[in-house]
């Protein structure tokens, strides 16, 4: 059996879409965050430590809300995504801005790791469920290859009514295994169909049903490796290329299934996302939080007492 799984933490994105620092916007009714519903389940379902990857920038902000409640229930680490943590010998292009995405910011956590690791987002609500079957898998997942795991989950129960999300549409073997994924970067809800599309123009059907990542995904640590491999040729390209492209996890787990190196396992969950991709959509989250406390999924103050 491996040892207690560690979860990371995506929280260093801008979220241009929301307009601000939506990693922690107040939603449950004591102030809550959404990432405190998913550490707290986190932790019911056997996680041990928690990092979080975070900018310098938003730092003294960001610990000073989960040291007055995360930090007292579990293992917590911090790793840092800056666009000048790039390795010797390479320069970070002058009008590079934004951090290089998410392969990098999980590239970031490796000396805080030493365990079979879950990821997730800081802005997204996943579910109970969700972190039990992740948690499930890493319990027996192979250290010495490059194993993983997506949380596949149904595209029309991950959007919003509020505009665009970005996905990731898997196309899934008959035994479960991950076959392709296609990052979409607008993927939106017309009437009675689901639409994709990379450029506003010219959009693409999907059937319901269909899963997608929310970019909840568990891996061995043998991933890190490879990993830095990749990113070092990501940082050849050329200089004006790299103002702009992004070092994505889902582009590399894509690459290294097509290659036959990796083997991922789709994992189907029937849980409804919340999330705050747009101003809008706080409303929504706040309300949903309220309909599972309601449930008895969570107690009114989440952090009053330990998870079950």
């Amino acid at each position: 059996m491996s040892r207690p799984p560690t979860l990371v933490v995506l929280a260093a994105g801008i979220g241009r879409r929301y307009g601000g620092l939506k990693q922690i916007e107040p939603i449950g009714p004591s102030g809550e965050i959404l990432l405190d519903y998913s550490v707290y389940d986190a932790l019911d379902a056997g996680f041990q430590r928690v990092v979080f990857v975070i900018r310098r920038d938003i730092e003294a902000a960001f610990r000073q809300k989960v040291g007055r409640t995360i930090e007292r229930h579990c293992d917590t680490r911090y790793a840092y995504q800056e666009v000048e943590g790039i390795p010797e010998g390479f320069a970070v292009p002058r009008n590079r801005r934004k951090p290089w995405g998410t392969a990098h910011a999980v590239l970031v956590c490796r000396d805080t790791i030493d365990a079979p690791f879950g990821v997730i987002n800081a802005d997204d609500f996943y579910g109970r469920r969700s972190f039990r079957q992740l948690a499930e898998f890493l319990e027996d997942v192979e250290e010495e290859k490059i194993r993983g795991c997506i949380i596949g989950y149904p595209v029309e129960n991950t959007l919003t009514d509020h505009g665009s999300v970005a996905r990731g549409v898997c196309e899934v073997s008959s035994d479960g295994s991950l076959v392709r994924i296609d990052e979409r970067m607008k993927v939106q809800r017309f009437e009675k169909t689901v639409r994709a599309s990379d450029d506003g123009e010219h959009w693409l059907d999907i059937p319901l049903g269909t899963l997608v990542s929310m970019n909840m995904w568990g891996f061995s640590p043998t991933l890190f490796a490879e990993l830095e491999t990749r990113f070092r040729r990501f940082l050849g390209r050329d200089s004006q290329t790299l103002e702009t492209a992004e070092y994505l996890l889902p582009e590399v787990i894509g690459d290294l299934v097509q290659q036959g190196r990796a083997h991922v396992t789709v994992i189907p969950t029937s849980e409804q996302w919340l999330g705050v991709t747009h101003p809008e959509d706080r409303a929504t989250a706040q309300q949903g939080i309220r309909d599972l406390i309601a449930r008895g999924i969570y107690p009114k103050t989440l952090w009053a007492e330990p998870p079950d």
